[in-house]
């Protein structure tokens, strides 16, 4: 059994930040990607980033891109998304996804190639 477990949510004021942690355990759990979706109230899940240990890169989503930042470490099935200049548009329902298989560039930002997914953790950014 593999589990995700998310931490690091809260409330924030615009301009802040927040750092979120995300752990992956399983008995022989080994992670090709681990990243992080988002879902507001009402919209779609969107894809905020991943690393990418298949291919060695780090991706991000459009809306993301200079102002959130993802650091991972495999051997220990850990992903954190340090969320910087934050906007009320960031408010969601960030949740860790990982994937036991290997990701491509076109894979990597569809949600249903993640195999894995945490509970989520509330991020609210206040005005």
């Amino acid at each position: 059994q593999v589990q995700l477990v998310e931490s690091g949510g809260g409330l924030v004021q615009v301009g802040g930040s927040l750092r979120l942690s995300c752990a992956a355990s399983g008995r022989t759990f080994s992670s090709y990607a681990m990243g992080w979706f988002r879902r507001a109230p009402g919209k779609e899940r969107e894809f905020v980033g991943t690393m990418n240990w298949s291919d060695g890169r780090t991706y991000y989503g459009d809306s993301v891109k200079g102002r959130f930042t993802i650091a991972g470490d495999k051997a220990k099935n850990m992903v954190y998304l340090q969320m910087n200049s934050l906007k009320p548009e960031d408010t969601a329902v960030y949740s860790c996804a990982a994937s036991g298989g290997r990701l491509t560039e076109r894979t990597v930002p569809r949600w249903g190639a993640y195999g894995y997914w945490g509970q989520g953790t509330q991020v609210t950014v206040s005005s």
